[in-house]
């Protein structure tokens, strides 16, 4: 069985870019605004894995990179509550959560 330290670093970035690449998709491609808010999720979490594996294979042994990491996954819940909480009012108000029909609220 191999250990973790033995997986190499670009198969943690490939992993990251194939969630950001299908979150990146997902939010651009969906009008579902519950369906464009989880691919705003995958995009963070991609993020994050980049920033844990860089710094478990930097030299340094720094954790600056899983405290950011902490502090990006607290920013995302607050984001996913704030959003599913506008989301939650609109669609009680409209009916629905495709945002062709939320067009009127732009400036």
């Amino acid at each position: 069985m191999r250990a973790v330290s033995d997986v190499p670093v670009e198969a943690y970035l490939g992993v990251a870019a194939l969630l950001f690449g299908l979150g990146l998709f997902t939010a651009l491609r969906r009008t579902n605004a519950i369906m464009i808010l989880m691919g705003i999720e995958l995009m963070l979490n991609a993020v994050n894995l980049n920033l844990v594996a860089f710094s478990r294979y930097l030299p340094s042994g720094l954790v600056d990179g899983q405290v950011f990491a902490v502090f990006v996954i607290t920013v995302a819940a607050a984001e996913a509550a704030i959003g599913l909480g506008i989301i939650l009012m609109l669609a009680r108000k409209r009916g629905s959560v495709d945002v062709r029909d939320f067009m009127e609220l732009k400036g």
